[in-house]
């Protein structure tokens, strides 16, 4: 469990990218518009994000709920998402930005895959920032998937509750990437949403009414400015009471 300190340590931003939607509706544009001017937000806050010193950007972009909005939506979210890989990945490689991608990708078209494959394989050395963007992606599911890995690599042994939770992250689809030190979810909703589960448990959460087409460096400042003021206590004494 990480130490509390006097200064707060940010390395791991993750944000639920909420409010596409109500952003078009409200200019009374279809929700297509909407979506491509979250994609442009994309681009804005990881560019934004590396120059803050972030290591790590978490982006929920399709969860596996997601499934159920109306057929013509999730065709323009693929094809959106077709856009952004042909034109981002060269443009993340410039930046020096390692792109990985986590959840299920057997419902992803198979040039979708592809295009991932070759985004990752492109930028894997790059270390200047990681982009993480959640497709498909669940949190419960990563974390019944991550329990079945781990059974299988442990199928004739027994293990103790604390090896349990000490090897578990390592089958978790975040393998690798240290856990969200802060999670940000725009549009004025205040839950999770079924992200990132485990690995949010200690994370502080920062909620803004600023809809995600219109969330900018500046918007990201203010919530890292509230990180750096919050005291972390990871279940100890706050230091007042120490």
């Amino acid at each position: 469990m990480p130490e509390n300190t006097e200064k707060n340590t940010l390395n791991h931003v993750a944000i639920i990218m909420d409010g596409n939607g109500r952003w078009a509706r409200s200019r009374g544009l279809p929700r297509t518009a909407g979506h491509k001017q979250g994609a442009e937000a994309v681009r804005r806050i990881a560019k934004a994000a590396g120059e803050l010193g972030v290591q790590y950007l978490t982006l929920f972009g399709f969860s596996s709920e997601n499934w159920s909005r109306p057929e013509s939506e999730i065709k323009d979210l693929m094809n959106l998402l077709r856009h952004y890989l042909r034109g981002e990945t060269a443009e993340l490689h410039k930046n020096g930005a390692c792109l990985k991608v986590i959840g299920n990708r057997e419902r992803l078209d198979d040039d979708i895959v592809r295009m991932i494959e070759n985004a990752e394989e492109l930028t894997e050395e790059n270390d200047k920032i990681t982009v993480v963007i959640a497709l498909n992606y669940g949190g419960r599911d990563d974390i019944v998937q991550a329990v079945k890995r781990l059974h299988n690599a442990h199928i004739d042994e027994k293990l103790a509750e604390e090896t349990i939770e000490a090897q578990l992250p390592g089958f978790l689809m975040t393998q690798g990437i240290p856990d969200p030190d802060l999670l940000i979810r725009t549009s004025g909703e205040q839950r999770i949403s079924n992200f990132l589960l485990w690995q949010c448990a200690y994370s502080e959460l920062y909620f803004t009414d600023t809809l995600w087409p219109d969330f900018d460096k500046s918007d990201l400042q203010a919530a890292i400015e509230d990180f750096s003021s919050r005291e972390r206590r990871f279940g100890a004494l706050s230091h007042q009471e120490a």
